[in-house]
């Protein structure tokens, strides 16, 4: 009888062979490390930045015309008209606050075990890449669902701050903080991810963060703040005073001779970080179909994607300061019936297309910019940084604006160039507090208009009771 019992008493309580219990999350070098990866995975899912978020940032700019009228493919998004019970706004704000959880609650694990698991300075470095991830994270969810920092200098609602895990339910309710609090945050996430992520990677220098990517993230968002000065002293870290711009510390970063490399071999030194694809399944280890760039954005015989949207021939393809010999105009795709689409991301369904975070070139262009605008001067250096650009691609151009006005207008040209189908365009815009342009159907959106910004997500408004609306 005490057999039988016993045996029945396993059966009702069995132990999982698949999962790992929360209480012993933490208590080997391996389970940290796959919690570690799997913050990655989380920060790649294709409802956020591994595909969903940077489609949202092409859309909300002037050069895609969207071709379906699909709303599960975001034409809302793209016609500017998106509703707080949209699946665009729910799922890319589920995903997002999924995210910064898991963070959260990898964050309080090892801050409770991890010393003793891997030992202190294994620790650190765990921290850093979530809090990295983290602020990335809260970094994405502010360019669409808050106000830009210049319009108030940060004093408008941002997002709920959370910093600490959630693991179960009644923890809901939390007011918004300013936009200026998120962004604090943010740089304090970054910059403790700088003092304690490696200079370089065994791993991978392009899949996990080290110095480098938290150094340039900082001249992102300080760019997006308008903190010019800040920016300057980020990149004066890592980028030399005059040409090959290549990292003077840390992983060797630089622009490749041919920028179209950078989307066929996703680990040269320009992809400063990026967020790998594989074919895998079981479990998911893409973006799927209609979240991947190449679905929205490509189209061939061979690479079937679903032709959602092709580049508006009004927009960034008829300036004339981009010439037909810019070698950059390669990766773009001319189809028979006269259409044209992105091709930097070309890879057939799983569509395992590796998605660039932030290139070097960025970080170039960021500087030149924080350095004009900064001095309201034309800038020595940042005229070398936006023709080290501009050359790589055509080098019978030199760009030598003749004012200040004009050289501002060059630098965001070259982004649009340069970035164009990477997402960056929308976040462009509404930092400056650019009317976002008409194109096709969709309407322009002036900076005090209704759908400049992201309404909250009705789940997030049913759940919190202290969230306000935007």
């Amino acid at each position: 009888m005490l057999v039988s019992s016993a045996c029945k008493k396993e059966l009702l309580n069995p132990i999982s062979q698949t999962t790992v219990a929360s209480d012993n999350a933490f208590d080997t070098p391996l389970r940290i490390e796959n919690q570690a990866l799997s913050l990655y995975g989380s920060l790649k899912h294709g409802n956020f930045y591994g595909g969903r978020y940077v489609v949202y940032g092409n859309l909300r700019g002037e050069d895609f015309i969207n071709e379906t009228s699909n709303l599960v493919t975001a034409s809302d998004v793209w016609s500017m008209n998106v509703a707080n019970s949209a699946t665009s706004v729910k799922t890319l704000w589920s995903q997002g606050y999924l995210t910064i959880n898991r963070c959260n609650v990898f964050i309080d694990g090892m801050t409770e075990k991890g010393t003793a698991v891997v030992g202190a300075p294994s620790t650190a470095k765990y921290i850093a890449e979530a809090r990295l991830i983290r602020a990335l994270s809260y970094y994405s969810l502010l360019q669409v669902f808050a106000r830009p920092y210049l319009d108030g200098n940060g004093n408008k609602p941002g997002l709920p701050l959370r910093l600490t895990g959630i693991t179960a339910q009644g923890s809901s309710d939390l007011a918004r903080s300013t936009v200026a609090q998120i962004y604090d945050q943010i740089i304090a996430d970054l910059n403790f991810a700088e003092t304690n992520l490696s200079l370089t990677n065994t791993t991978s220098n392009v899949t996990r963060a080290h110095r480098n990517t938290a150094i340039a993230l900082k001249t992102r968002v300080y760019l997006s703040m308008g903190k010019y000065a800040e920016v300057i002293t980020e990149a004066n870290k890592i980028v030399p005073a005059v040409a090959p711009f290549k990292a003077t510390s840390g992983v060797p970063n630089e622009m490749q001779a041919d920028l179209a490399s950078v989307f066929k071999t996703y680990t040269t030194t320009e992809s400063v970080f990026s967020l790998p694809m594989t074919s895998s399944a079981i479990p998911l280890d893409n973006p799927g179909t209609q979240n991947s760039l190449a679905s929205y954005f490509y189209m061939t015989a061979s690479v079937p994607g679903t032709t959602e949207y092709s580049l508006n021939s009004t927009g960034i393809l008829a300036n004339t300061g981009w010439k037909a010999t810019d070698l950059r105009r390669n990766l773009i795709f001319n189809k028979a019936d006269g259409k044209k689409y992105i091709a930097k991301f070309t890879a057939p369904s799983p569509y395992t297309d590796w998605v660039p975070v932030i290139r070097w070139s960025e970080v170039l262009l960021n500087l030149a910019e924080a350095r004009v605008r900064s001095s309201n001067s034309i800038d020595s250096q940042a005229l070398l940084l936006i023709n080290a650009v501009r050359q790589r691609s055509d080098a019978t151009t030199v760009i030598a604006p003749a004012s200040v006005a004009a050289f501002t207008d060059a630098l965001i040209l070259e982004r649009r160039i340069e970035f164009l189908g990477e997402g960056l365009r929308g976040p462009d815009l509404t930092r400056l507090l650019l009317t976002i342009p008409a194109k096709g159907s969709a309407p322009s959106k002036a900076p005090a208009e209704n759908g400049y910004i992201w309404p909250i997500s009705s789940d997030e408004l049913s759940l919190n009771k202290l969230m306000t609306d935007n």
